[in-house]
């Protein structure tokens, strides 16, 4: 019996995590990493070191894969459609995934849509960040390089003139837009497969800090049904115009009136949906793959009314080992996600996640086991 050859471009941690969902399907995984010591280099068997920017290089990889699918969203368009036209299948396609690349490109693409997002501008000048500024509410105003950015890189917020200069030095277009006045931050994860299957998770809230998802809470907290609902939709819709397969991540703005705004895209897994690998049926990994091979999707549902994710930065404790042993033992229902990283200051190494009947008692858990791997508590 043959199985299919999912061709993962990215050794990061969402490829480790996304090869663990592979393994009791049967589906076998093979590897583009940039070195052996990439979180998911560690535990793949079938790895290839090269330089996904050189289509060579791309090609030789696609060499006995079903499909190839992504790590990240930083492989050049161009080189994704000449695969394309070279018959190998490419999901989600390059057609739609410019929209997760370019953040100006997708502005344009929702306006068309009609998708609820912050006023925003393309910006060629501190001059134009200031007009832009003084035709809404003034500063301040986010300024984001329309490629590149990740994790809070790439994106300032300035108070003046003066600030708008540093993002125009990466020689990138820039894009302004307006300082949301938000009430909280949630995410829309869903997943369509080729054939126009789609499943939607609950609508999470995301707490973020510096620029970086620090706590996830599935389903959003005190989330009036309608509003959730109106989400889903919403993500099911753009992934739907824009021809998705596979995972997306609607990052969304819940504003003080009542509205939800569209932050950001992103088609892989993501960070807002890790909390499904223990809290739901079927996780956003899994779903990922059966989406991209076309197989059918599974249930999206959560197994417990509350589940929180917390992420683990890396700290002044690098002895972690030590801290997880603890954590262990101290709560045996916690799940606790190593990424088999080098413990580095800022450096996401793994995440912990907690399910239960009570929202608070499960936070607390959760919060309790992350601040102690990182070492900012002792007992």
């Amino acid at each position: 019996m043959t199985f299919p050859v999912v061709g993962m471009i990215g050794g990061g941690q969402l490829a480790r995590m996304a090869h663990q969902a592979a393994i009791p399907l049967g589906v076998r995984f093979k590897l583009l990493a940039d070195t052996p010591q990439d979180s998911a280099s560690l535990v793949v068997n079938d790895v290839v070191l090269g330089d996904y920017r050189d289509l060579d290089t791309l090609r030789r990889f696609a060499a006995g894969c079903e499909v190839i699918t992504f790590d990240h969203e930083h492989v050049p368009t161009e080189h994704l459609r000449a695969l394309q036209a070279e018959g190998i299948a490419v999901r989600p396609g390059p057609d739609a995934l410019v929209f997760a690349q370019d953040k100006g490109l997708m502005r344009a693409k929702l306006d068309s849509l009609g998708v609820p997002c912050p006023r925003h501008r393309l910006v060629a000048h501190p001059a134009d960040v200031a007009a832009f500024a003084a035709e809404g509410e003034g500063f301040p105003v986010v300024l984001k390089t329309t490629r590149g950015g990740y994790d809070g890189k790439g994106v300032w917020v300035v108070r003046d003139e003066s600030e708008a200069e540093e993002p125009f030095r990466a020689g990138v277009p820039v894009l302004a837009e307006e300082k949301v006045d938000f009430l909280r931050e949630l995410a829309a994860d869903v997943v369509r497969s080729p054939h126009g299957q789609a499943v939607a998770y609950p609508i999470v809230e995301s707490l973020q800090k510096d620029g970086i998802c620090h706590e996830v809470t599935a389903p959003a907290p005190d989330l009036d049904p309608a509003l959730a609902a109106e989400a889903q939709a919403l993500a099911l819709r753009i992934a739907g115009e824009l021809d998705i397969t596979g995972h997306l991540a609607v990052e969304l703005f819940q504003t003080r009136d009542g509205r939800i705004l569209v932050n950001e895209l992103a088609m892989r897994p993501h960070n807002s949906g890790h909390w499904s690998i223990d809290g739901a049926v079927t996780s956003q990994f899994e779903n990922h793959i059966r989406a991209v091979l076309d197989l059918p999707l599974g249930d999206p549902r959560p197994r417990a009314p509350w589940t929180v994710m917390v992420n683990v930065l890396g700290g002044d404790y690098p002895d972690m080992y030590h801290a997880f042993l603890h954590c262990m033992a101290r709560d045996p229902g916690l799940r606790i996600h190593m990424y088999g990283k080098d413990v580095k200051p800022g450096r996401k190494v793994g995440h912990v996640t907690v399910f239960g009947d009570d929202l608070d008692d499960v936070r607390e858990r959760a919060r309790h086991a992350a601040a102690y791997l990182r070492g900012d508590i002792v007992e």
